[in-house]
């Protein structure tokens, strides 16, 4: 399965003392790139609660490897992984301008009601919006 891409460019109040990109935005910036994929399939934070449903993240794990520094125009790569549970996996890679992976990371997302009751099952209406993601990513 193949990435979504989703451009971000370091501003300079993400950098820190160091001059480099303060570790913290690396996980904003998979937010976006996951919004962006999955607000194209109906299913960002939002349309994910106007559905009866939230996301939240129950797990993140995250590998620096290369500093991003100001002013630079980076990539977010981003795919959904294969899950056996209701849980939606999102696999972010980020890169700079020539393609030099900077950070990697994983963030699992739990399915709850809006009221935080744990759902066993992805509901028809999900499992039907993340197959077409799923397709659509297998198509780039």
């Amino acid at each position: 399965m193949k990435f979504h891409e989703t451009g971000v460019k370091v501003r300079f109040n993400e950098v820190d003392a160091y001059k480099v990109a303060w570790h913290g935005h690396y996980v904003a910036w998979m937010e976006i790139g996951r919004s962006d994929l999955a607000g194209k399939f109906g299913l960002d934070a939002f349309q994910l609660a106007d559905l009866g449903y939230l996301g939240p993240v129950v797990n993140l794990e995250i590998k620096y490897l290369r500093p991003a520094r100001c002013n630079d125009q980076l990539t977010v790569r981003t795919r959904l992984m294969p899950s056996d549970s209701a849980t939606l996996v999102f696999e972010s890679v980020i890169v700079d301008c020539n393609g030099i992976k900077l950070a990697s990371g994983l963030t699992t997302h739990a399915l709850t009601s809006l009221d935080g009751i744990l759902q066993f099952q992805l509901p028809e209406l999900i499992a039907e919006r993340l197959d077409a993601m799923k397709g659509w990513l297998a198509s780039l």
